[in-house]
């Protein structure tokens, strides 16, 4: 019985060494997710912003940015690598691919920020013309990364990003899926990419997402993080939806209950620097359903720890999230 609440063994488990301490909250209790919670990606996060490749490297090397996907966006979101990354491409023969993965994350990113989240119609041309030439220097290097580190996933899965971004069409983008999905057939973040792919606003069909998530679902080991597929297939069909409460059925309910029991709520499942982000994930696909028992749990055990994605779907991300957190 106890080990439902402390883990296997009826233990707590131990405390994380490398656990950022908790900064000071809001009145609401909640309080921004910093560099994953980690104090080694904190060190490579602030080494990025200096521009000091040498801290970099060696604050990363505990992870393997070939398949961390999310300390590698840490990296990527720092404003201002795109000045000095160029560098550490050209002169760091020895690790070069990881420089040239940072910089095409990079600017991907920096890429989106020119076009703006804005409707398509609403962006300029110049906005456009920036955007795709941002793009191209990251295609281009994220391939020659993958061409170095063949094992890697992460650039196959950013590629998904670009070639979305540029409509390189359904052919290349399925080549780069498989591409990933045969070096990590369980990978969250390619899923969550070919989910936003299957969307009706990037020319998919109605309820493809949805069974593409199910189908991957369906093959996913207990306390794996793939089970945030699901939740992420019901916010992507909230946020096509004209219906804000399209979710708040009972059959939505009890898929997204199983689906956290499965994944995030399984004893087997590992916290690893950032597990946040996946149980805010279930927060907000939960919230929407007006689910009324697992939301609890999950906003339990964040205890206040709010990441900006996926609620940035809100005009009002962190209010939203407030209001859920004190409801549940």
């Amino acid at each position: 019985m106890f080990g439902k609440f402390f883990g296997r063994g009826g233990e707590r488990p131990e405390a994380d060494p490398h656990a950022l301490p908790v900064p000071r909250r809001q009145k609401n209790g909640m309080y921004t997710l910093r560099a994953l919670g980690d104090t080694r990606v904190l060190a490579a996060v602030e080494a990025a912003g200096a521009g000091d490749w040498e801290a970099v490297k060696a604050a990363v090397a505990p992870f393997d940015l070939g398949s961390d996907h999310q300390v590698l966006g840490e990296l990527a979101d720092v404003d201002g690598v795109q000045d000095w990354i160029g560098w550490a491409v050209e002169e760091d023969k020895e690790h070069r691919a990881t420089a040239l993965l940072i910089s095409g994350t990079r600017y991907i990113n920096w890429g989106w920020e020119a076009r703006t989240s804005d409707r398509a119609v609403n962006v300029t041309r110049e906005q456009w013309r920036v955007f795709r030439e941002r793009l191209e220097i990251a295609e281009e290097q994220l391939l020659e990364a993958a061409e170095l580190r063949p094992e890697w996933v992460t650039p196959w899965s950013r590629l998904l990003t670009s070639g979305r971004g540029m409509s390189l069409g359904v052919s290349v983008n399925e080549t780069r899926l498989d591409a990933a999905l045969r070096r990590a057939p369980l990978d969250l973040e390619t899923h969550v990419e070919w989910l936003s792919q299957l969307q009706p606003r990037w020319s998919g069909e109605p309820g493809e997402a949805m069974a593409f998530a199910r189908d991957t679902f369906a093959r996913a080991p207990q306390g794996d993080r793939i089970g945030c597929v699901i939740a992420m297939a019901h916010i992507e069909n909230w946020v096509e939806s004209d219906d804000a409460r399209c979710l708040r059925t009972p059959e939505i309910q009890t898929e997204l209950r199983n689906a956290a029991d499965h994944s995030i709520l399984h004893p087997a499942y590992v916290r690893r620097p950032g597990w946040q982000h996946d149980f805010n994930v279930f927060a907000m696909a939960l919230s929407l359903a007006a689910e009324g028992h697992t939301v609890r749990r999950v906003f339990q055990a964040l205890d206040g720890a709010y990441t900006t994605w996926p609620w940035t779907y809100f005009a009002e991300p962190e209010k939203q999230f407030a209001r859920q957190h004190r409801r549940a």
